[in-house]
């Protein structure tokens, strides 16, 4: 990142500093000059970031002699704070909140908050959470690392306005959103599991000539497939796919951005997950299909990173169909529950008092209903997403719940307003 200087100076005079960067740690690698002026003992700077695996990456990227430590368990955290062994803290909006809820954080010795790429908490309807601990934290210096803040817009307005912007927008001179720059393929793997995989991969190419790429590292000679460890940014993708085939291991909070650089962007499927994928029925293959080519699963995904980081995909795939399988069994449906088969006209239809002009889509919707609400995506129909409105359809059984739950809930900023659809 160039300009590390003004930066620092807009961050000394209490202005927020937005570093557009590709979600990656590696990628980020400038922030640590911008941070050494204000890292001291104890805890005087958080990094506020998606998921335990994350904050784990900050830990491992910190420059020799910063004590960083990721949150992946309150306790052993509480003992580590209260010892005062940690300058740096990495971890969720939610871990962040349990530890001062404990006492054991005292938020007013945070003077510098780094938000690492929001955009991941806000498909994942998250937002809300790090928004509470922003209010708490109102007086330290915040750094906002983001690889699309167009879609930040209104959270920037409210918790970094008008900040000093660090690298290049995604825009091209039209102002329109950049063009992806080349093909590739891509497996969804933990980092703490690429190395792991890597044979399987490599299974899965079949390819005779198969060059390893990491971040920092010069673009390998042509080569049939690159398997990039690292994700690229847009430049390193484009100079990559000139030597050979960009092969992208992908954490699921990445798989956003590198559908902005890379199209088409293609699964590789990887053996173990296709031989245990044949057991599978039809019916079954053919309704995650349309699912996945839908598109919007960012909260289900954000919910499951942590058994990513633990198992293979597959396997809590697995887990999830038995576990579903077993709740059929012991819970059939009934003629008052309904059955999330049911055909349309058995649905209800709720009017939810945003729409297109406070910038709501159907995405915000879905993310609010399961993870702020607490439905169940089956119970979730179409979403008329309209000007002024959007009109959402339920299953009977949680409509009185829906609409409830929005009633408390914001979106985009905007308080929300349901009840049921009054024009059928």
């Amino acid at each position: 990142m160039t300009g590390v200087s003004e930066a620092q100076s807009a961050l000394e005079r209490g202005r927020a500093v937005l570093v557009v960067t590709p979600p990656a740690v590696e990628q980020a690698e400038a922030v640590w000059e911008l941070l050494a002026p204000h890292t001291r003992p104890g805890v005087s700077v958080g990094v506020v970031c998606s998921d335990h695996a994350a904050a784990e990456e900050w830990a491992d990227a910190a420059p020799a002699g910063v004590r960083v430590h990721p949150v992946t368990s309150l306790g052993r955290s509480a003992r580590l704070l209260k010892e005062s062994a940690v300058d740096l803290l990495a971890g969720t909006p939610e871990d962040l909140q349990g530890l001062a809820a404990r006492s054991a954080l005292k938020l007013d010795t945070v003077t510098t908050v780094v938000l690492a790429w929001p955009e991941w908490l806000q498909a994942s309807g998250r937002l809300a959470g790090l928004e509470q601990l922003l209010g708490e934290l109102r007086e330290a210096r915040r750094i906002v690392l983001s690889w699309n803040p167009t879609v930040l817009e209104d959270f920037l307005e409210r918790h970094a306005r008008r900040p000093h912007v660090a690298g290049d927008l995604p825009l091209g001179e039209d102002a329109r959103p950049l063009s992806p720059v080349a093909a590739a393929r891509y497996a969804v793997v933990p980092r703490a599991r690429r190395v792991a995989v890597r044979r399987e991969v490599l299974d899965a190419l079949d390819r005779p000539r198969v060059a390893e790429w990491r971040h920092g590292a010069s673009p390998p000679e042509a080569a049939d497939a690159i398997l990039c460890f690292d994700l690229p940014s847009r430049t390193e993708l484009a100079e990559l796919a000139t030597h050979g085939e960009p092969i992208l291991l992908l954490s699921p909070s990445q798989l956003p951005y590198a559908r902005s650089i890379a199209a088409p962007l293609s699964p590789l499927l990887l053996p173990a997950v296709h031989t245990r994928a044949q057991s599978r029925a039809e019916a079954l293959r053919a309704e995650a299909t349309t699912r996945l080519e839908a598109g919007g699963l960012e909260p289900e995904l954000g919910l499951l990173q942590p058994l990513f980081e633990r198992y293979d995909p597959a396997e809590v795939a697995a887990a999830l169909l038995a576990a579903h399988r077993q709740l059929a069994q012991a819970s059939p449906p009934t003629a008052e529950s309904g059955s999330p088969t049911a055909p349309s006209e058995d649905w209800v239809r709720v009017f939810v008092g945003v729409g297109k002009k406070d910038r709501v889509g159907a995405r915000d919707l879905v993310g609010a209903l399961t993870r702020e609400v607490g439905l169940e995506r089956d119970d979730i129909g179409r979403i008329e997403v309209r000007e002024t409105h959007c009109l959402v359809s339920v299953t009977p059984r949680v409509a009185e719940r829906a609409i409830a739950g929005l009633c408390r809930v914001s979106l985009r900023g905007r308080r929300v307003t349901a009840h049921k659809d009054r024009s059928v």
